[in-house]
């Protein structure tokens, strides 16, 4: 299956690296596009893959092709493409607020389509990705298109009322949780631990804390309980963290981005 990318950035590079990786495509099997000659560059150079400044001629080599632009893009690279793309191939969107109504109306006739929202642990093969496909993909059709993410990405087929919710509970999250271990270690280090130090111990409690949830099929309320023992340290650290709103101030923030989500 011939592969197309459409945006050479971040997110696109990381999903590009684990397909790749994984073995579900050659490089010669993958062309990407991009308006920035850098993006490009850099990405024929770690990659090996083909890479042109024309968006057309991405999607008319590909079988399975990637819009990995941001979303205010979306309307002017639609544009350029949709005479080009055709019934056969399977498009997969990455952008927030982007339905598959809109997709369809833009494009003006036909297509595959899957709505997608992966998330940067991408980059590290830890990603998290929902799925939300039209009517005209078949159940295979689906079936490929997480045979081929698998190489950097979990997945999850989602009805697309529930798109931007998994924007803010996994599109997004990883900033909320960079923002609670970069917290932790700036606390460690005013405990006089050096800061490359603090960040491992914070980074790895999060990383082995959330295996335990996936792992164990706990609930996160039972596992939170093994660690605080009677008059201990744990609960009076989570006493003060209930005191200040935690809980609160997370679900306020996934709310809010929810809203942004739907007005893009």
């Amino acid at each position: 299956m011939k592969i197309g990318f459409i945006g050479c950035g971040n997110m696109g590079g990381a999903m590009m690296q684990g397909i790749l990786d994984s073995g579900k495509c050659r490089p010669q099997e993958m062309m990407a596009s991009d308006a920035l000659t850098v993006a490009r560059e850099k990405r024929q150079k770690e990659l090996g893959i083909m890479v042109t400044p024309d968006n057309k001629e991405t999607a008319a080599f590909a079988d399975l092709l990637f819009l990995a632009v941001k979303p205010q893009y979306y309307q002017e690279v639609i544009r350029e493409i949709r005479e080009t793309v055709n019934s056969a191939q399977i498009l997969v969107t990455i952008a927030p607020g982007k339905t598959l109504e809109w997709l369809e109306k833009e494009f003006a006739k036909p297509l595959k389509i899957v709505r997608a929202m992966p998330n940067t642990p991408a980059m590290v093969k830890e990603g998290m990705m929902a799925l939300c496909p039209n009517q005209q993909v078949t159940e295979e059709e689906l079936q490929k298109v997480r045979e081929i993410c698998s190489g950097f990405s979990r997945t999850e087929i989602v009805g697309e009322n529930l798109m931007d919710v998994v924007t803010a509970v996994s599109g997004s999250s990883p900033a909320y949780v960079f923002l609670f271990i970069e917290a932790m270690a700036d606390a460690a280090v005013a405990g006089g631990m050096a800061r490359s130090q603090a960040y491992k111990f914070a980074a790895q409690a999060v990383l082995g804390s959330a295996k335990m949830v996936l792992d164990t099929g706990k609930h996160p309320g039972e596992l939170k309980d093994m660690v605080c023992s009677p008059a201990g340290t744990t609960i009076e650290a989570v006493r003060v963290l209930e005191e200040k709103g935690f809980r609160s101030a997370v679900f306020e923030a996934m709310e809010a981005c929810m809203e942004k989500s739907r007005s893009m």
